[in-house]
C-alpha cells in the first residue's frame, strides 16, 4: 500500500491559516502524506504580519536533500520563498534531485496590494522557476507583476483585467512569455454578476452587491477552461492561494489530471470559504476539512463510545440495572413474573427469527447473509432449550402459545421489525443491539455479583445462558460487524443510528417491566 507524497516549500503561518499550516492541512483532507521544507518563521495573525525571520538558504537546501534523498515526491509545490537567495537554492535543488513535477504558487503581492516578496527574488523566480514548471497559480496583481518584471518581451505597460476576455489574454500572455506548462490566473480579485450582457458575455461587478460570481482561468496554451464559482461574501480569505495551490498538487498526486485536478481544487476552496467560521479579529482562515469524515470514536471503539454518552449512558444503565434482572440474581423475582417473562420472551423469539431473515434479505455479502442465516438456525435452537427450560417451571408449548403477546412484546418486535423494513441493515442491527449486548452484560454482571446465590438461586440457569461461551462470542461477533461498518457512515448517519439504539434500549427495558403487572396462571 502506497500513499501519495507532496513535498511543500514554504512559509510557516504561526496563525495557522496560510503557508505550510494550510498546506498540510489541506493536503491531509485530501489523503495526501505532507512532507515540508521552512523558507521563513512569520510573527502573524489574522490582522497581518508583523515580522518575518526568513530562514539560512544553505539551510532550507538541507530540508530539501533530507526530504527527497529518504521519502521522495510525487509532486513538488512551492509557495513563498522569502529571498533571491532562497530561490537560487530552491531552483539548483529541484534540478540536483530531478524533481519533475511543480506547482508553483508565486506568493508576491497580497491580498491587500502590497508586495511580499524583493525585487531581485520576484526576477529570480521568473528566471529560473517558473519556465517549465506544471502550473503556476497567480491571482491578477502577481500575474500583472511576473509580466511587468519578466525581462525581454514583457516590459511594455500590463493592466489589470476588465472583463473576461482580458482575463483569458492576461493567462495566455503568463503562458505564453514567462512559459510554464499551464497557467491558472485566479479571478477572486474580478468578481462579476451572474447577468450577462447583449453579447453574452459576463459583466465586471462594480458595486459589492452586485459580486456573485467568480471565474478562474485556465490555460494550457491551447484551450481555456473556465472554472466558476459562486461569489461568497466572507471575510475569511486568509490563505486560500495556498489552499488552493495545495490542493491541485494533492490532486495530481492522486493522479487526476490537470483539468479535474484543478477544478477540484477550486471547489474545495469554495466549499471552504462557504463553511468557515470566524475566528479571530480579521480575515479568518478557510475550513479545510468541510470534505472529511470525522468519527467521534476511534476505530474499533464505536460500542464503547456509545454507551459512554451523555444521552445514552442514562437509558442503558437503567435497562442493564433493571430491577427484574437484579431480582434474578439475588432470586428474590417473584416466580410469576418471571414465568411471564418465559413466555413473553418465547413469542418474541419468533419476531426474531423474523428479524434476522429479513437482515439476511437486507444484506450485500455473502458473509452476511450466512451470518444472518446461521442466526435464524441458533434461534430455533434456542427456543428448544427454552421450551425445556420452560417445563422447569411447569409451561409447556401448547400452553405458552395460548397467549397473547404483551404490549410491551408488541411495539419492541414491532418496532425491530418495521426498522429493518424500512431502513437498511445497519439500522437493523442498531435496533437487535441492545437485546444482543444488554443480555450479556447484565448476565456477567448478575454472575460476578451473586455468585454466592449459585447453588440457591432458581434463576441461575438463564444467567448461565448468557455468560456461556457460545453467547458471549455471538456478542463479540455481532459487535465486530456493527464495529466494521459504522465507520463508513457520515457523522448525520451515526446520529440517526444512535437514537434507533436509545428507542429499542427503551424497549428492552419496557420488555422486562411487563413482568411486575401480569401474571402467568
Amino acid at each position: 500500500m502506497t500513499i501519495p507524497r507532496v513535498l511543500v516549500i514554504a512559509g510557516s503561518d504561526s496563525s495557522g491559516g496560510a503557508g505550510l499550516e494550510a498546506d498540510q492541512k489541506v493536503l491531509s483532507a485530501h489523503g495526501v502524506y505532507a512532507q515540508t521544507v521552512t523558507t521563513a518563521l512569520t510573527a502573524q495573525n489574522t490582522l497581518g504580519v508583523s515580522d518575518v525571520h526568513v530562514t539560512p538558504p544553505l539551510f532550507v537546501g538541507k530540508q530539501i536533500d533530507a526530504c527527497l534523498s529518504d521519502i521522495g515526491a510525487d509532486i513538488v509545490k512551492i509557495g513563498m520563498l522569502a529571498s533571491a537567495a532562497t530561490v537560487d537554492i530552491v531552483a539548483d535543488k529541484l534540478v540536483e534531485w530531478n524533481a519533475g513535477r511543480v506547482v508553483l504558487d508565486p506568493v508576491m503581492v497580497s491580498t491587500s496590494g502590497a508586495q511580499l516578496l524583493p525585487g531581485d527574488a520576484v526576477k529570480g523566480m521568473l528566471r529560473r522557476l517558473v519556465r517549465g514548471v506544471e502550473i503556476v497559480t497567480p491571482n491578477v496583481p502577481e500575474a500583472v507583476l511576473m509580466l511587468k518584471e519578466g525581462g525581454e518581451g514583457c516590459g511594455e505597460e500590463v493592466r489589470s483585467p476588465a472583463d473576461l476576455e482580458g482575463f483569458k489574454e492576461l493567462a495566455k500572455m503568463v503562458l505564453e512569455r514567462l512559459g510554464p506548462k499551464v497557467v491558472l490566473l485566479k479571478g477572486g480579485h474580478v468578481p462579476f454578476v451572474k447577468s450577462r450582457d447583449q453579447g453574452g458575455k459576463l459583466v465586471k461587478a462594480v458595486k459589492e452587491e452586485d459580486r456573485e460570481i467568480v471565474v478562474d482561468v485556465l490555460y494550457d496554451g491551447k484551450e481555456f477552461e473556465l472554472i466558476e464559482t459562486g461569489y461568497t461574501k466572507s471575510r475569511n480569505t486568509h490563505g486560500t492561494g495556498c489552499s488552493l495551490a495545495s490542493a491541485i498538487a494533492a490532486n495530481l498526486a492522486l493522479g487526476f489530471d490537470m483539468k479535474k485536478a484543478v477544478r477540484k481544487a477550486c471547489q474545495y476552496v469554495d466549499e471552504g470559504i462557504r463553511t468557515s467560521v470566524n475566528i479571530g479579529n480579521g480575515s479568518g482562515p478557510i475550513n479545510h476539512f468541510h470534505n472529511v469524515q470525522r468519527l467521534p470514536f476511534a476505530r474499533g471503539r464505536f460500542l464503547e463510545y456509545l454507551l459512554d454518552r451523555e444521552d445514552v449512558r442514562p437509558v442503558w444503565e437503567k435497562y442493564v440495572h433493571h430491577p427484574f434482572a437484579n431480582q434474578m440474581g439475588d432470586g428474590t423475582l417473584p416466580i410469576e413474573e418471571f414465568k411471564e417473562y418465559l413466555v413473553q420472551d418465547y413469542l418474541y423469539l419468533v419476531h426474531f427469527a423474523r428479524t434476522n431473515a429479513l437482515a439476511a434479505y437486507k444484506s450485500t455479502s455473502i458473509d452476511t447473509i450466512t451470518a444472518s442465516a446461521q442466526i435464524v438456525l441458533h434461534i430455533e435452537r434456542e427456543m428448544e432449550l427454552h421450551l425445556d427450560y420452560c417445563k422447569s417451571f411447569g409451561l409447556l408449548k401448547e400452553d405458552i402459545l395460548k397467549h397473547k403477546e404483551s404490549m410491551a412484546c408488541v411495539a419492541y418486535s414491532r418496532y425491530v421489525l418495521d426498522i429493518g423494513q424500512s431502513q437498511d441493515w445497519l439500522a437493523l442491527q442498531m435496533s437487535l443491539a441492545p437485546c444482543l449486548l444488554g443480555y450479556g452484560i447484565a448476565a456477567k454482571r448478575l454472575a460476578t455479583e451473586h455468585a454466592e446465590n449459585r447453588e440457591s438461586n432458581r434463576y441461575w440457569k438463564w444467567i448461565e445462558n448468557y455468560t456461556a461461551d457460545d453467547y458471549q462470542e455471538a456478542v463479540k461477533k455481532g459487535s465486530d460487524l456493527i464495529e466494521k461498518t459504522i465507520v463508513k457512515q457520515s457523522q448525520s448517519r451515526i446520529e440517526e443510528l444512535v437514537q434507533i439504539f436509545i428507542r429499542a434500549t427503551e424497549m428492552e427495558g419496557q420488555f422486562w417491566s411487563f413482568g411486575a403487572h401480569s401474571n402467568v396462571d
